[in-house]
């Protein structure tokens, strides 16, 4: 796949090129396992921690949104694409998503012998800001470009703490103190790797970053109604070039493009899972033409929304 814009690498800035031991991929497995029964996600920590499990290989790609988190995978592999770009990784990989962004998955590599596990670790703003005071007391540098999407190696000491955090977890002592804790130290890490100005964005106010956020939480909130991109750019707090210029640089489509890509994927939801049938799905996610919507779906989907349905009756 190819790597463009709103994908980014990034390795730890003291770091040689370093793989986890087998052992600490191994262990960090074991303890997810314990949390994951059966395929799955599950939350480990209220609004916190959570872990996601797959026993099989995906023949179709889901649909989801990513949120601010950094991802490690002990076992398994995951092809992740962006509108028209993407990765695949695994175990040698970890993933920092810096926006809430549309993204398609496939579980690559799993089994029931050896499921994929992937551990989810929220990145809180409003923590980020004030790690970001700590790790550049002279200010963040700063950052020429942000993206949506963060690769890098996987770094052994990330891994460790991952460990730690899930024996905490596991233990549950203290939990409410000691988890922050081990989260901060990861985020703390990421801080330090190169792209460290790049993802402390999303804990500075008044950032790109944080105003591209800020539209996408309301597009999320209101992805059924008509939109002016100069209301959005306002709300904002950016003008309509530079917001169309950001926007687009951190999520790869425009305003109305991720709009469109929303719709049709709670259209897709409300047709797979609730039996809905195609014009009352395209009426509710803001369709008025059920044409359109049914050309726009089969165009994102590659197949029509009524022979969707169909195959799951």
């Amino acid at each position: 796949m190819r790597t463009i814009s709103n994908i980014a690498q990034f390795h730890a800035l003291d770091e040689a090129v370093q793989v986890p031991e087998p052992a600490d991929l191994k262990e960090l497995t074991r303890l997810l396992g314990k949390y994951a029964p059966h395929d799955d996600g599950f939350e480990l920590i209220k609004d916190g921690v959570q872990v996601y499990r797959e026993s099989k290989l995906n023949t179709e790609r889901s649909y989801m949104l990513s949120r601010p988190s950094v991802c490690i995978v002990p076992q398994g592999a995951k092809a992740v694409s962006l509108s028209t770009n993407g990765f695949e990784y695994d175990n040698s990989k970890m993933v920092v998503y810096a926006a809430e962004v549309p993204m398609n998955v496939r579980i690559t590599k799993a089994s029931k012998e050896e499921p994929y596990y992937c551990m989810v670790i929220p990145i809180d703003p409003a923590k980020l800001q004030e790690l970001n005071i700590k790790v550049f007391p002279n200010g963040v540098p700063k950052a020429h470009k942000t993206s949506a999407v963060y690769v890098g190696n996987s770094n052994p000491k990330i891994v460790k703490s991952a460990i730690r955090l899930m024996e905490t977890i596991e233990q549950q002592e203290d939990v409410d103190l000691l988890a922050p804790l081990i989260v901060d130290e990861i985020l703390i890490r990421l801080l330090r790797s190169s792209a460290g100005a790049q993802i402390a964005q999303i804990g500075v106010t008044d950032s790109h970053a944080e105003k591209v956020n800020k539209a996408i939480a309301w597009l999320k909130s209101n992805f059924s109604a008509p939109i002016k991109i100069e209301d959005l750019a306002k709300a904002a707090g950016m003008s309509v070039s530079s917001f169309h210029t950001h926007f687009k640089s951190i999520t790869d489509m425009s305003p109305l493009q991720f709009q469109k890509t929303l719709r049709l994927q709670e259209a897709r939801n409300l047709i797979r899972t609730k039996m809905k049938d195609v014009g009352s799905a395209a009426l509710e996610v803001g369709y008025t033409s059920t044409t359109q919507f049914s050309r726009e779906y089969s165009r994102e989907f590659g197949v029509s929304p009524s022979k969707d349905k169909m195959s799951i009756s």
